[in-house]
């Protein structure tokens, strides 16, 4: 059965990494609670492949209150070490506590501009970049709004947060829509 052409980095055979690309990467994210998940999950992702991450999202959600940034603020060094337990996600000391000092920097930022939202958009001017890369050599692991943005949160506190980790949080969460030439979500 043939299916749509996709992005040359899918693996056809991952039915939830399709799901993932075909519905959520590149599309634009303005919910404060998924642009927090998102962060997280790509920070998380450090040295990692995104599958890793992707195939223990749950796990994340549930070790991390659904990532609701306020409840994440509060949480404990105890709750914390609990959380260094669960199987259902990456156990690194560091990224785990930088998970709570990231939700209180959201927190900040949210009360600074109003919402995480208008925050982070303002990084490309309100609207996606669109790029079009024909192939997987043409991708690019960073620009000069990444570094940027990086830099933003470094100086605001906030950890896991390099340059090629937050371009990755911007295809993500569809400030940068990076789909392939001849992908069909390029298209669309």
């Amino acid at each position: 059965m043939p299916t749509k052409p996709r992005c040359a980095w899918v693996p056809e055979d991952k039915p939830d990494y399709v799901h993932y690309h075909d519905t959520e990467w590149g599309v634009p994210v303005h919910d404060d609670r998924q642009l927090f998940e998102m962060l997280i999950l790509e920070g998380a992702q450090a040295g990692l492949s995104w599958y890793t991450i992707l195939k223990r999202r749950e796990g994340y959600r549930k070790a991390f209150k659904n990532f609701d940034p306020a409840k994440v603020a509060k949480m404990t060094d105890a709750d914390l070490k609990k959380v260094l337990t669960n199987a259902d996600i990456i156990r690194n000391r560091l990224k785990v506590f930088s998970t709570r000092k990231n939700a209180q920097v959201f927190l900040a930022i949210q009360k600074e501009f109003g919402s995480f939202d208008a925050y982070l958009w303002r990084f490309v001017g309100g609207k996606p970049q669109v790029n079009r890369p024909r192939t997987m050599k043409d991708l690019r692991a960073n620009s000069p709004e990444s570094d940027d943005l990086s830099k933003d949160l470094k100086n605001r506190g906030m950890s896991f947060v390099g340059s090629s980790i937050i371009y990755a949080y911007m295809q993500a969460v569809g400030l940068v829509n990076d789909h392939m030439r001849g992908c069909y979500r390029a298209e669309g």
